[in-house]
């Protein structure tokens, strides 16, 4: 079994006694995803991903109480930040578009704010990974769950991802090169780490249909990406590990090497993975 971070438990320990006083007989089930099942997770870094199985839909009133304790528990807590839904097990598997089409307000808690409505991360990555690689806090298994996401759902919604997202992601970077090149270091290292190690992850999926930590999708890249952008895959890793190294010489040089390196990727799994997206 996948160890949770003493930190982790911790909060969840508070989270759980918190919704069973103040709301109780209430929730059901409560499973961990993202970097704490991929026992990938990054003290003061990673979020703990969760989704939380009720009873029944929750009032505005309810919802009001989670705000309440997701606020208490985030300033007990500043770091991990908690991410995640409330929803019913009947919602489990479901997709962000026939999400939508039932016009079900969904609790969600993200960036530090509570929300309520269309909630964004129903896809085949996050049921994916929950299924094959979820934590059990509370409830039955994952793989006891009667959903199956298939290996062409995982490639369409990537491929989908990449030409959307990234590829706006990539467009708003090489229009604002200066601009970047003009806040802290700090802030750069982010980005590159962001972008080189998401779209390897992308990339990842594709090829193998499955989901793979940052840190793991940057060790794949050098084994299966040509090394002439080795460079700058090691540079995302060893911000991902906190290591200052030295393989380029100025942000400039390090901003442009990941430019060219998204545009390639975008382009290189847009030529070899399309012929298996689900066409509708």
């Amino acid at each position: 079994m996948r160890r949770i971070p003493l930190i982790v438990q911790e909060v969840l320990n508070e989270y759980i006694g918190l919704l069973n006083e103040r709301i109780p007989n209430t929730m059901e089930g409560l499973y961990i995803h993202g970097s704490i099942a991929l026992d990938a997770y990054v003290n003061n870094s990673s979020d703990i991903d969760f989704i939380t199985i009720t009873n029944r839909r929750l009032t505005e009133e309810e919802v009001a109480i989670l705000s309440d304790i997701h606020e208490t528990i985030a300033s007990k807590y500043k770091k991990p930040e908690m991410d995640g839904v409330y929803i019913l097990w009947e919602d489990l598997g479901g997709l962000y578009a026939s999400a939508n089409e039932n016009n079900i307000n969904y609790p969600y808690y993200n960036s530090g704010k509570m929300n309520l409505g269309a909630y964004f991360n129903f896809n085949p990555i996050t049921w994916s990974q929950l299924k094959k690689n979820g934590i059990t806090l509370i409830g039955p298994e994952p793989a006891t769950f009667r959903f199956e996401i298939k290996p062409e759902q995982l490639t369409s919604y990537v491929l989908e991802n990449m030409n959307t997202y990234w590829a706006g992601r990539v467009q708003w970077i090489e229009n604002s090169v200066e601009e970047i090149l003009n806040i802290p270091t700090e802030d750069i290292e982010l980005e590159i780490e962001w972008s080189i190690l998401g779209l390897l992850r992308q990339y990842y999926t594709l090829k193998e249909h499955d989901i793979i930590s940052k840190r793991g999708a940057g060790e794949y890249g050098l084994l299966h990406i040509p090394k002439e952008w080795h460079n700058i895959i090691k540079e995302a890793i060893n911000i991902r590990k906190g290591v200052k190294g030295e393989i380029f010489n100025s942000d400039e040089e390090r901003v442009d090497a990941a430019l060219k390196f998204s545009k390639y990727l975008i382009s290189f799994c847009n030529s070899t993975f399309s012929h298996n997206k689900i066409t509708s």
